[in-house]
């Protein structure tokens, strides 16, 4: 071998045949008993939440309006005592707004607070039988039975919502920019408007929903179709990269090249004409911009010599490492094509996915809509006992509280529970939160290394493909969850705790968008932008900790700890490999979601003549086009996805199979064809 010296490791020492025993037995029992906890969370959401109350309206009784059989059939419309509280944030916690709500036929169509009309009483009997309406049913009306003011609404999504319209540029609600509560202080419309999006954030999605759910239903069949085609595209370009990926990437590599000098030359013209022009001193400062225009036209061509110069001298001195880059795309092709099975395993890691993510959603809902109305004892006296204790309004007229405490009342106070379990429901979202981020990542983990265990297969086979396992995807996955559980699960943990906090953190900033506080913006943008790095960074390390897993059997920090250092000492390597790798997918995942959606596009806006009539009639093309664009684009993904571990793969294991020197210039492709003789 010329200008090198290497030591390979011989193929009768593959590291996928020593001896394996399991690895972080601690956080594998952890994660088991975790799994467990979660499946009685759900549980216990199940027979606490009743998610009918996110869909139909409920009063304050817990009754849906318009239910039949009770007195409010007739009545199929929600209203509000007081809208200015669903601008709380329990609205998000609870789905439910934290103030009395009962059913009505009608919502009010005028202003009026409870106040004047009970000076108006005696004068205009017939506001107050308006006003009555809405208030609850009963013989003897009370102060806290009635809404301390009503405003004109309309019903949405069987809710009465403020009827709001902007007249030139502003926001009204019957024609007034302002109105008087029932403590005659004056607030704007706007207060209104916050707290009406604290329910139509969360109802809006119903109404979408049946369009979507009826598009779909009318259009699934092409979008299969459409699907269907970007899974063999996928396949055919990864297959076709064992060819073209060295014509691919030089080819890219020229093209920009070309384009800079075109953009040099460009400038070069602009500003030698510009200068014979008269007046071409004349600065343009009006504008905004403080210097002469062929200043201006001078800086643009030299930064663009600059990057020029940049590309051509990186080229020169990392030509090798492009070179050990492409010849790795092409074997990455090759053992694709030996192993195509693990082509279709992201299917099973999607299975997965979906299974997480409908198990969190449901849980969210069911613990969100947990709440329960809670009544309390008010009463005038200032030696009742009993005040602010919790009470039932069916039963609280037989109890001895109104005999103790005349006047005594059971109000509505709020929405949710004073059990242990509605005490902590916030803390139960968060850990259903974490608990979710976990699996997700742990099925990422999985993924991960059941790739790379039967790429790994496919390099320590001596007599390609002879020396290949039989089923090395099936192999690989049986030794990841035998063996590896807890290293899977030791870094998704890891990742899942970053990840918590980067949510938490965008909470923080999403609440302090109105505030003033300079420093405390900048705070929060500062660990933001931390955190993201370190999200970044270990993710990139858990991927190579779980390629070491895979070949080695090691705990999950000494497979981390040996893919650092491995990839310290081969770092430009690894960033040129990284990019060329990355770069070649991207326009491989633009190419299949591009070309597959311009298809669609002609095909749902009846653009193609021969096969009009078979176009479904669609409320929205949208709908059904952005699901295949989508779908075409997470099928490249996961296909692209394998090719790219398989890379990785085949790296680590090339650099741990040879002892390497300054002066090596000779590709991994040269070193597998001498291996193989």
């Amino acid at each position: 071998m010329m200008g090198m010296c290497t030591l390979h490791l011989p193929h009768s020492l593959s590291p996928l045949l020593f001896y394996r025993s399991c690895t972080d037995v601690l956080c594998c029992v952890l994660f088991i008993i975790v799994i467990f906890g979660y499946v009685a969370l759900g549980t216990v959401a199940w027979i606490h939440g009743d998610p009918r109350k996110v869909i139909y309206p409920t009063d304050s009784s817990g009754q849906f309006c318009g239910q039949k059989g009770t007195a409010n059939a007739k009545k199929t419309i929600l209203f509000y005592f007081n809208i200015l509280k669903c601008a709380s944030p329990a609205v998000l916690i609870n789905l439910q707004c934290p103030t009395t709500q009962m059913c009505v036929s009608n919502c009010p169509d005028r202003f009026a607070t409870y106040t004047d009309m009970q000076l108006q009483y005696r004068f205009n009997k017939s506001h107050w039988e308006y006003y009555k309406q809405f208030c609850k049913p009963a013989q003897v009306l009370r102060d806290e039975d009635c809404p301390s003011m009503i405003v004109p609404s309309r019903p949405f999504l069987q809710r009465c919502f403020p009827d709001f319209i902007t007249r030139n540029g502003t926001l009204t609600v019957a024609n007034k920019t302002a109105f008087k509560d029932a403590l005659d202080t004056a607030r704007s419309v706007t207060e209104l408007r916050d707290a009406a999006n604290g329910i139509t954030g969360i109802l809006d999605a119903k109404q979408l929903g049946m369009k979507v759910v009826e598009d779909y239903a009318n259009s699934w069949y092409w979008v299969v179709i459409g699907l269907i085609i970007a899974l063999v595209v996928s396949l055919i370009f990864i297959l076709l990269l064992r060819f073209t990926a060295g014509f691919l990437l030089w080819f890219i590599i020229i093209a920009v090249i070309v384009l800079v000098a075109y953009g040099i030359w460009h400038c070069y013209s602009e500003f030698t004409a510009l200068r014979e022009t008269p007046g071409a001193d004349v600065t343009i400062s009006d504008i905004g911009f403080q210097t002469d225009v062929h200043v201006y036209l001078q800086l643009s061509q030299t930064w663009l010599v600059f990057c020029e110069s940049s590309i051509v001298l990186m080229l020169i001195f990392l030509r090798n490492r492009v070179r050990i880059a492409i010849a790795l795309l092409k074997e990455g092709s090759k053992a694709i094509s030996y192993i195509t099975s693990a082509l279709f395993y992201p299917v099973i890691t999607f299975l997965l996915l979906v299974i997480c993510i409908s198990y969190w959603a449901v849980t969210a809902v069911f613990l969100a809509s947990s709440g329960e109305a809670v009544y309390k004892v008010m009463s005038a006296q200032p030696n009742c006992k009993y005040t602010n204790l919790t009470c039932s309004p069916e039963t609280f007229n037989s109890t001895n509280i109104t005999k103790q405490c005349p006047g005594a009342q059971c109000l509505f106070a709020f929405y949710g529970g004073e059990s242990a379990y509605h005490r902590y429901i916030f803390i139960l979202q968060l850990s259903n939160l974490l608990v979710f981020l976990w699996l997700v990542n742990f099925t990422i983990a999985l993924g991960q290394c059941t790739i790379a265990g039967a790429f790994a297969s496919y390099y320590w086979a001596k007599r390609k493909p002879a020396d290949i396992p039989p089923c090395p995807v099936f192999s690989s996955f049986t030794r990841a969850i035998r063996y590896h559980t807890g290293s899977l699960a030791f870094g998704s943990l890891i990742l899942a705790f970053v990840q918590l906090i980067r949510i938490i953190l965008e909470y923080l900033d999403h609440k302090l968008k109105g505030a003033h506080n300079v420093f405390a913006r900048f705070l929060l943008c500062c660990l933001k932008c931390c955190f993201w790095c370190l999200e970044r960074f270990i993710r990139f390390m858990n991927r190579n900790a779980y390629i070491m897993i895979a070949i080695y059997g090691k705990n999950f920090c000494t497979s981390a700890r040996e893919a650092f250092y491995l990839l310290m000492r081969n770092v430009v390597r690894v960033a040129v490999l990284d990019k060329v790798t990355d770069f070649l997918l991207f326009l491989g995942k633009l190419l299949v979601a591009g070309s597959v959606g311009v298809v669609a596009f002609f095909f749902f806006t009846h653009k193609i003549p021969i096969i009009q009539e078979e176009v479904p009639v669609l409320n929205n093309y949208w709908v059904p086009l952005l699901t295949v664009v989508f779908g075409s684009y997470l099928i490249a993904h996961g296909f692209f996805s394998v090719y790219a571990m398989c890379v990785d793969t085949l790296f680590l294991c090339f650099c741990n199979g040879l002892l390497t020197v300054e002066g090596w210039t000779e590709t991994p492709v040269d070193v597998f064809r001498s291996e193989a003789a």
